[in-house]
């Protein structure tokens, strides 16, 4: 049996989730699905699934299997493309990691594109705010918003991250609009529990500033705590591409914008290759032509307008 075949085949019922679905999506029956596997896990000499009534699992040996399959896939694909000179559709499933915030604003609606200007090739999206091991975790490409890099990874730079100090108009109206960062320390201001946030930055005409802060709540999610400043629960240093379409509808107003806090790079960051599928290029590209320097969501008309009257912009990394 072609193992090749077969490993397309082993794939399949891993993205799948059993032997029925991936029979459907490859067009060939069951049997045939359970065949193909039983031929490689055979030629390798160890089982590679754990089968029970209710699902499929990996064992050891199917872990190490599917991401060396999948490269070896690729492989295949790209020199099909250029040694059979056949078209160059990106092909075959990239996993994608990002937090949840970005991922369900902007990274989802990028990928939906993506794949329908390339329809050979999926997407497993996989939304965590915690840390993502690429090998462990079996991801392609992670999406990190930061500018502490990994240095033993390949990077490359998505967009910008802005941020700003906002709050709704009708916690303004209660305590009153900071006039000066020494006001912080008088105001409920909502944190990001999974980094040590007691202590906020800012920038002004190249002049770094840091206030000590408190408040009533914190949350390990982007979402929660927008929607916590947005019922008027205290101030928060929040991300535009979070915020930019609240900001313009007048739901949520930027507090100080004459300051303004550290900018963090949108990276997109995977393992070093020799070779790099042709899928995870394409892919890349896409999205860094999409987001670019200047994304969609710092272009937006209140965005301009509050960048355009601050007296100083810090222009960071």
């Amino acid at each position: 049996m072609d193992r090749i075949s077969a490993m397309r085949v082993f794939g399949e019922v891993v993205a799948a989730g059993s032997f029925t679905a991936a029979a459907g999506t490859l067009g060939m029956s069951r049997a045939m699905v359970t065949r193909h596997i039983a031929e490689l896990e055979h030629w390798l000499g160890e089982p590679l699934l754990q089968r029970t009534t209710r699902r499929l699992s990996l064992t050891e040996a199917g872990e190490a299997c599917v991401a060396r399959s999948h490269l070896l896939l690729e492989l295949v694909h790209d020199v099909e493309q250029v040694v059979g000179q056949r078209d160059t559709e990106p092909y075959g499933q990239i996993r994608v990691a990002c937090c949840c915030a970005f991922g369900q604003s902007h990274l989802a609606a990028a990928l939906a594109d993506y794949l329908a200007r390339h329809p050979r090739a999926r997407v497993d999206l996989w939304l965590e705010d915690g840390p993502v091991h690429l090998v462990e975790d079996r991801v392609d490409v992670a999406v990190r918003i930061t500018n502490a890099l990994d240095a033993s990874l390949q990077t490359r730079k998505l967009s910008v991250c802005r941020s700003v100090l906002c709050a709704a108009p009708v916690y303004l109206r209660r305590k009153g609009v900071p006039q000066v960062l020494e006001d912080l320390a008088q105001h409920n201001c909502l944190t990001a529990s999974r980094l040590d946030t007691s202590q906020w930055t800012f920038y002004r005409n190249g002049v770094e500033a840091s206030v000590q802060v408190g408040g009533n709540l914190s949350a390990n999610d982007t979402t929660a705590l927008v929607q916590a400043v947005r019922a008027g629960a205290g101030l928060s240093l929040q991300p535009t591409y979070a915020v930019a379409p609240l900001l313009q509808s007048g739901e949520l107003e930027i507090v100080l914008p004459e300051w303004q806090p550290a900018r963090l790079g949108i990276y997109a960051v995977y393992l070093p290759r020799r070779h790099q599928p042709a899928s995870i290029r394409s892919l890349l590209d896409f999205l860094a032509e999409r987001f670019g320097d200047e994304p969609v969501w710092d272009r937006l008309r209140a965005i301009e307008k509050i960048a355009s009257s601050a007296n100083g912009i810090y222009v960071g990394a």
